[in-house]
């Protein structure tokens, strides 16, 4: 992607993460060091024990979305759906409700995994009582388009609804063809992020029977440990994020408080393995160059970076190297899923909104956990205290099964 002459401001902001109900609410526990990683093996999670699972960990929402929307809307909606219309609706608030015709309003939400819990839950109906038990709204509320529609339908946007599926780079690069919608003049607006809700028994057993899940059961709190020499893998998160994007001069136009500039994105692939990366990092460094050189930018000019650190033995150390690689030994790192959990198609999303404050706020949260570096590991990374920092550019970046890999550069407004 070579940069254009349109700059690409955020003017909205939306979250509902295992943190908190609200972008606010999620960056206050964020800083405080807060975790949102519990047990569930509760009567929500009944399967836990039923299948005798040997993970009884994950990061569940701290505000459900039925809290939040009217009961008969989010009857039609899975989990997944929910998540993305109250993110997109805290965003589309945030961003003072613009005022643009339909057509010039686009909608970009991925997720990794859509509405999976719908798909399970409507089979089991269906084995259990015969077709009539089927809801007809299934197909609707299983499709990966899902939050991409519902969105869409929301607010009127006819300017394109897109749902790249990505694994767990959705987010992150949903942002990206965001960024490439308005460069390319197609659109003024558009809503863009990520949204996964799909804390079940299957992913848990998939997972699990992958060996990528932490099993640290009697310190849930503790278990999400990025960088360090003893972790043990990831914990499952369930939220969304959505940001509110506009063309600077139709934001200028308007009045809107801007509150930075997503500046540039890269998307590569891998082309290696189904699940593990490829291990010298160069799709990964590749797509950390290709944001940095889409903004307009050096390696040098990046002072930080949002890393997809997810506390997998092999990932987080070939994630460093490719840091190194791309930019050098200079950024200063830091790993939110030690707090929040693993979310999926919408980590990156809600990371790049993090990536976002701390640019904005110019204070970089904590890696919670980190009590020793792994060696392989050469990098600043911030543990024990948020960080000070003055921030001109950072990067926020996104790696998933399938070898994609997706990066996002964020600049000061």
């Amino acid at each position: 992607m070579s940069r254009q002459s349109t700059d690409v401001v955020v003017t909205g902001l939306g979250a509902t993460t295992p943190l908190g109900g609200t972008v606010a609410a999620t960056w206050e526990a964020l800083l405080a060091g807060r975790s949102g990683v519990r047990r569930i093996d509760d009567a929500d999670h009944e399967w836990v024990e039923r299948h005798q699972l040997p993970v009884k960990i994950a990061a569940p929402l701290a505000v459900s979305p039925t809290e939040v929307l009217p009961r008969v809307k989010a009857r039609r909606m899975d989990r997944c759906e929910q998540v993305a219309l109250v993110a997109a609706q805290e965003a589309w608030e945030h961003a003072g409700r613009p005022e643009v015709e339909p057509d010039r309003l686009a909608v970009v939400i991925g997720t990794g995994i859509g509405g999976a819990v719908t798909l399970l839950d409507q089979d089991d109906l269906l084995e259990s009582g015969g077709l009539r038990k089927v809801s007809p709204l299934t197909v609707p509320m299983l499709m990966p388009n899902g939050p991409a529609a519902w969105v869409g339908i929301e607010f009127g946007a006819t300017g394109g609804v897109h749902a790249p599926v990505s694994a767990c780079a959705s987010g992150a690069e949903a942002l990206a063809w965001a960024l490439r919608l308005i460069r390319s003049g197609e659109v003024d607006v558009v809503i863009a992020g990520g949204a996964e809700a799909c804390i079940t028994g299957i992913t848990v057993a998939g997972f699990v029977q992958a060996r990528t899940l932490s099993q640290r059961n009697d310190e849930p709190e503790r278990a999400s440990r990025p960088f360090d020499v003893g972790r043990d893998g990831f914990v499952l998160g369930e939220g969304s994020g959505i940001m509110v994007l506009e063309r600077a001069e139709f934001a200028a136009a308007r009045g809107a408080t801007v509150h930075g500039r997503l500046a540039g994105a890269g998307i590569t692939s891998d082309a290696h393995h189904i699940t593990g990366p490829e291990p010298e990092g160069t799709g990964q460094s590749r797509a950390i160059l290709k944001a940095v050189s889409s903004a307009g930018l050096q390696p040098s000019d990046i002072g930080h970076v949002n890393c997809h650190a997810t506390s997998t033995v092999v990932g987080d150390v070939g994630e460093s190297r490719a840091v190194v690689k791309a930019l050098g030994t200079h950024p200063i790192l830091t790993a939110p899923k030690s707090a929040l959990g693993h979310m999926v198609g919408a980590a990156g999303a809600v990371e790049s909104i993090i990536t976002l404050l701390s640019i904005k706020e110019g204070v970089i949260p904590a890696t919670l956990n980190l009590d020793e570096m792994d060696p392989g590991v050469e990098l600043d990374v911030v543990a024990g205290e948020p960080r000070k920092v003055d921030l001109e550019a950072a990067v926020c970046d996104s790696f998933g099964f399938g070898g994609h890999n997706a990066a996002v550069a964020f600049t000061r407004a």
